[in-house]
């Protein structure tokens, strides 16, 4: 990784870190041990990498709006899902960023509820925060909103879970991976985007942007889940095997998944050229995504 974007992405998660402090309830909040479990959970740290990437593409051309909000709003959103995904009737994880999961620091029922806290959080502080500009927060809520419905997230997990132990074909595998993981990142892309009024035609390539650094995402942590060690990721590894689940590894072997994850960052890369703009950082963003070791 190059310095400037090294030191370009300490800057961002700094100020994700002050923000996500800023906005949330103070843990002391009745009643305090679901706060306390919100902000542990949203405190632990991590990449913040879709914090990051709404800042990034909020950076793409002229604006006047502060996007640290929305930062935290999608923040809030994944949080949600990493508790849930932690959860013993999902996946079953002791250990998320290196420290006990939400439901071993607390309880289950806690874990749940922060969960579904955070969740309702997301969408409460795009409606506060953006009051003073309404076409600005529909757009925020309503990207997150479908990125993160029925359809998308939450069905991809659905999928996910109804189809370990079974034989799986790549449009399914395909599935599962674009909504899982890629909807959220996408949805980060565009709600950035959005502060800088753009046209149709920037959304769709953005979109594309989205979609192929997504899977991209997946497949690399596919291929780190039966390759790295639970020191280096902060989480358990071999799950996925020990589940039966269907992964790209699993799917394609090793070779073949690096393989793939180099055909849609080539993808992605050629998607944020077309968008133009001050594109360098996220360019350089999906380059180190590709090859990231955790």
């Amino acid at each position: 990784m190059n310095h400037s974007l090294k030191e370009k992405l300490s800057q961002y998660q700094q100020q994700v870190e002050e923000a996500i402090d800023a906005l949330l309830p103070v843990a002391a909040t009745r009643p305090s041990k679901l706060h306390e479990a919100m902000r542990y959970s949203m405190e632990a740290g991590g990449k913040r990498i879709r914090p990051i990437l709404v800042i990034a593409a909020s950076k793409l051309f002229p604006s006047k709006s502060d996007p640290l909000a929305a930062a935290v709003a999608i923040e809030c959103l994944h949080t949600y899902t990493l508790i849930h995904d932690d959860l013993p009737s999902i996946d079953d994880s002791d250990l998320r960023r290196g420290r006990p999961s939400c439901h071993r620091q607390f309880d289950e029922a806690t874990a749940l509820l922060a969960g579904d806290a955070l969740l309702t959080y997301a969408f409460q502080l795009l409606a506060n925060q953006y009051r003073e500009q309404p076409a600005l927060a529909a757009a925020l809520i309503a990207d997150l909103a479908n990125a993160s419905g029925s359809e998308r997230l939450i069905g991809g997990q659905m999928e996910d879970v109804d189809n370990e132990g079974k034989p799986i074909d790549a449009e399914t595998l395909r599935f599962i991976h674009e909504n899982k993981t890629g909807a959220l990142l996408t949805a980060a892309l565009t709600m950035g985007l959005h502060f800088c009024n753009p046209s149709p035609e920037l959304i769709q390539h953005m979109q594309s942007v989205g979609y192929h650094m997504g899977m991209t995402f997946q497949i690399v942590d596919d291929i780190l889940d039966a390759t790295s060690s639970a020191e280096v990721m902060g989480k358990p590894v071999g799950n996925d095997s020990a589940a039966d689940k269907s992964t790209y590894v699993a799917l394609h072997g090793i070779e073949g998944a690096y393989a793939e994850a180099n055909r849609h960052t080539a993808a992605a890369i050629a998607a944020a050229e077309a968008l133009g703009g001050d594109n360098a950082f996220l360019i350089e963003l999906i380059q180190m995504l590709s090859s990231r070791i955790n």
